[in-house]
């Protein structure tokens, strides 16, 4: 499994074939048409970013699901926008790309219709809890030249970026060890929703994370689940204090999340430790990174020095969930270049979160 530098590497010197922009009159790029299936996701709500986008056009909402229909109708976000039926959406005049936010157990359903009428997708996580499904899933998706952009909230976080700009530069040396943390307090009715799943908090929670875990060290050798009931409720079985274990050849990975932790945001963090430096992110949400280097560094295109020892990096944007991704999709889908995260990385990522969450 190549690593994530090689996945940076490739997209950085190829472009997608046959792409062109389409532009008005007034040489500004034309908007492409998006359609939101599903409103049942807690992150369905991502809509905004692609509403307050001038790279996309919402042409509308499909809720299949009558009680969830009738919710977002009284939505001040989703009664914006014209609701239709799937046979209605799929027949608009080029629509280009789909994005899927139903509810867990009907994401990849839904993103098989989209790709099957030949759209791009923006598929929320995790990807269903049946791997054989999204790798057909994602080969019809390869085969027809599609895209399948998963919704994991930290791949454009400008901390994350960042750090994987160092480790393309070599800055970090040799990686041996990462740990991650994504916790939260879950409320009683969450908790009795996500029990539908035996996977728990990794399943939900710990999928961000073991995202960012493989896209620094790739597919591990093995891995080991340490799936923990913590919290005691009548009727609730919610795996909700979970640790995993990542092995790889010269590097280990820890990977926690819970349910039940108090100001658990605060304490999400991402840290990468190599023979040349450690990169440590907290919070993730709100990206603070503390760098501890062995040797001054500062990138080729004159920009900030980084000093040896430890310093602060800070960022001046507040970090906007999706933003980046919206404008990234738009960039692949128009050909100006390659995904960033093909369909090998994300079935990766897919196979090691069940694995995690005991689902195998």
């Amino acid at each position: 499994m190549a690593n994530r530098r090689e996945f940076i590497a490739a997209a950085g010197a190829m472009s997608l074939a046959g792409g062109l922009s389409v532009r008005g009159a007034s040489g500004k790029k034309a908007p492409l048409r998006y359609l939101q299936i599903g409103t049942g996701h807690p992150h369905a709500n991502k809509l905004e970013v692609y509403a307050e986008s001038g790279d996309w056009e919402v042409v509308g909402i499909v809720e299949e699901d009558p009680a969830l229909l009738e919710s977002a109708k009284k939505s001040a976000l989703y009664g914006k926008f014209p609701f239709l039926t799937l046979e209605e959406a799929l027949k608009i005049p080029d629509l280009r790309v789909i994005g899927v936010e139903t509810e867990v157990r009907d994401l990849l359903r839904y993103a098989r219709v989209a790709v099957e009428a030949g759209c791009h997708v923006h598929l929320d996580k995790p990807a269903g809890s049946s791997l054989g499904e999204y790798r057909e899933l994602m080969k019809l998706a390869d085969e027809k030249s599609l895209v399948v952009q998963m919704g994991f909230m930290y791949r454009f976080n400008p901390a994350v970026q960042l750090l994987h700009r160092m480790l393309e530069a070599g800055w970090l040396g040799e990686v041996f060890e990462t740990h991650a943390v994504m916790s939260k307090v879950i409320p009683q009715r969450d908790r009795e929703t996500l029990d539908e799943f035996a996977g728990g908090t990794m399943f939900e929670l710990g999928c961000h994370i073991i995202d960012l875990t493989v896209s620094v060290l790739g597919k591990p050798d093995k891995v080991v689940p340490f799936p923990r009931r913590s919290l005691d409720s009548p009727g609730d079985t919610l795996m909700d204090n979970m640790l995993a274990v990542l092995e790889y050849p010269k590097a280990t990975a820890t990977v926690r999340t819970t349910g039940l932790e108090v100001e658990g945001f605060s304490r999400r963090h991402f840290t990468v430790c190599g023979t040349g430096g450690t990169f440590h992110i907290q919070p993730l949400d709100r990206p603070v990174v503390t760098l501890s280097l062995t040797e001054e560094r500062r990138f080729g295109d004159g920009g900030r020095v980084f000093p040896k020892g430890t310093s602060e990096v800070t960022f001046e944007k507040p970090y906007g969930r999706y933003t980046g991704d919206a404008a990234d999709l738009a960039a692949i889908v128009r050909g100006e270049k390659e995904n960033p995260y093909p369909s090998e990385h994300d079935l990766t990522v897919q196979e090691t979160v069940l694995a995690a969450a005991a689902m195998e």
